[in-house]
């Protein structure tokens, strides 16, 4: 008997080329002519199931996603770094928008993209739910650590932390908040997901549309709470800033302020962790009204307001309550990859969103209604954050995904694969404590403070451009470096699904076997 036949009458699956096909019938009908519509339904068959075998195979990963993450590393490492000798890109003071405003919403933005790949499909919801919970304490955890008063890297060669004083909000914990939040909707919302989207130019909307309503519940309790909550009078001990604590008190009884000293994100932090655990250096205090220095740094006036010495928390749960939104749409571009197979369709989807956040925020902020500010976490300034992410995605995706334009961002995609590992010893400068460490005589004696004096502050005879050198040669280019020879070497420190850097491929699928088999090489 023919071989192909064989394996027909056997029932292997196994798919046919088109000439073993038209041989199998034509023996089949000299043989049996009744068996004839019985073959062709077999071959049918294996013709619908060939295409599935092709996309299990599929694991292309997203390069643009691990170079937008890479970047906005840079930008932090960068704003950090250098936006003490360079205010214009350090955080504003207070309304307005610079480079540094831009870091958390791009690092919420990819956590919406990455949850929307990642939990692409879910075989079992409970054990999903389990690991986002796992994920969540994780990103707690070493947001505390990091953050909360226990490393002071890499200035202080000290570790420990008053708990009276010790900070809970943070970078981390704020993405841990908008992940668990964001990632149990997509989780909870599995069944209700249509595998094909119906006709109609916002079927992508209504798809989804119970991710939407989370947002806007956020975007509800978020203004509710800034414009109807009372604030009123409220008092602080400054430890910082003069030799003795002193106690001031700030006047407010009022509802509805934006400004530094009565809005009610700060009311809500201060009512939930208590005054002495917030940032207890805000940036407000390089205001106009703190200092003459505006906007850098300097001595505070003599007739500055009492709120200028106060803390606040720029990462408190009011305003990231509100980042909820930015996680929000980055999901929804996340859907839109998912959904949409021409590059075409995806980049209309992607520009159209992007332009209108942007629009949307520019006449919020310039009519006055809601300033873009990051401090607050406004709407108008998830609104300007999210489009600039949304088109700077776009962007990188034409370049490196449709026009294949790789070389250019190879370093940024590796900090991106890697993106746990820098974030942690650069941006939070554990790796420059570690090498501090190491001095002779006094800890102003060490490698580090040497590179940076000798090499590029004293070489250029300016403390600002010696210091902006140093962190993009020193820094950013040595951590690419870094990051490039580990990923040769197909070395990534994970704290294995942490969604700050998941490995993302096309097919969700092999995500989780990824993961698994870095868990087992460790």
């Amino acid at each position: 008997m023919d071989e192909g036949v064989k394996r027909m009458e056997e029932g292997n699956n196994l798919p046919l080329d088109d000439d073993a096909k038209n041989e199998v019938l034509k023996k089949q009908e000299t043989t049996n002519i009744n068996g004839d519509s019985d073959i062709k339904q077999q071959i049918a068959e294996q013709d619908d199931q060939q295409p599935v075998l092709l996309v299990k195979q599929k694991t292309k990963r997203v390069a643009t996603l691990d170079a937008f993450r890479g970047l906005t590393i840079v930008l932090m490492i960068l704003v950090d770094d250098a936006g003490g000798a360079y205010s214009r890109i350090d955080h504003s003071p207070w309304n307005g928008c610079t480079l540094a405003d831009f870091v958390m919403p791009f690092f919420l933005f990819i956590v919406g993209v990455a949850i929307a790949l990642a939990l692409k499909k879910i075989p079992k919801i409970n054990y999903t739910v389990k690991k986002i919970i796992l994920r969540t304490l994780k990103l707690l955890f070493w947001g505390i650590l990091l953050q909360g008063g226990y490393s002071h890297a890499p200035d202080e060669l000290v570790y420990g932390v008053n708990m009276k004083f010790i900070r809970w909000c943070g970078i981390l914990q704020r993405i841990a908040l908008v992940y668990c939040i964001v990632a149990l909707i997509e989780t909870f919302t599995t069944k209700l997901r249509p595998t094909t989207l119906s006709p109609g130019r916002i079927a992508i909307f209504t798809a989804y549309k119970w991710q939407w309503f989370g947002g806007f519940m956020a975007f509800l309790i978020y203004m509710i709470t800034t414009f109807a909550l009372y604030v009123p009078n409220w008092s602080f001990v400054d430890h910082v800033n003069n030799d003795e604590p002193k106690r001031y008190t700030v006047i407010c009884g009022m509802r509805g302020h934006l400004g530094p000293a009565c809005n009610a994100v700060g009311y809500v932090d201060r009512q939930t962790w208590g005054v002495n655990h917030l940032y207890s250096q805000p940036v407000w205090r390089r205001l106009k009204a703190c200092t003459f220095s505006s906007p850098s740094e300097g001595p505070f006036r003599d007739d500055a307001p009492s709120w200028c010495l106060a803390p606040f928390e720029p990462e408190g749960l009011l305003s990231s309550i509100s980042a909820i939104l930015s996680g929000t749409i980055g999901i929804h571009y996340g859907h839109v990859l998912i959904h949409f197979k021409s590059h075409s369709e995806r980049l209309k989807q992607w520009f159209s969103m992007g332009f209108v956040l942007l629009v949307v925020a520019i006449i919020l902020h310039f009519t006055d209604a809601i300033p873009i500010n990051k401090q607050l976490y406004s709407f108008s300034y998830v609104c300007f954050t999210a489009g600039a992410a949304g088109i700077i995605f776009s962007i990188l995706y034409i370049l490196i995904d449709v026009w294949g334009i790789r070389t250019p961002f190879l370093f940024l995609e590796w900090i991106g694969m890697n993106a746990m590992l820098v974030y942690v010893l650069a941006a939070e400068g554990i790796f420059a404590a570690f090498v501090n460490g190491w001095y002779y005589e006094d800890p102003e004696k060490s490698l580090v403070h040497w590179i940076k004096k000798h090499v590029f502050i004293n070489v250029w005879n300016s403390e600002r451009v010696g210091t902006l050198l140093y962190v993009i040669f020193a820094e950013i280019t040595f951590w690419g470096v870094v990051a490039g020879v580990l990923h040769k070497l197909k070395i990534y420190w994970k704290l294995c699904y942490l969604i700050l850097e998941p490995l993302i491929y096309n097919d969700a699928l092999h995500f989780q076997g990824v993961c698994k088999q870095n868990q087992n090489s460790k």
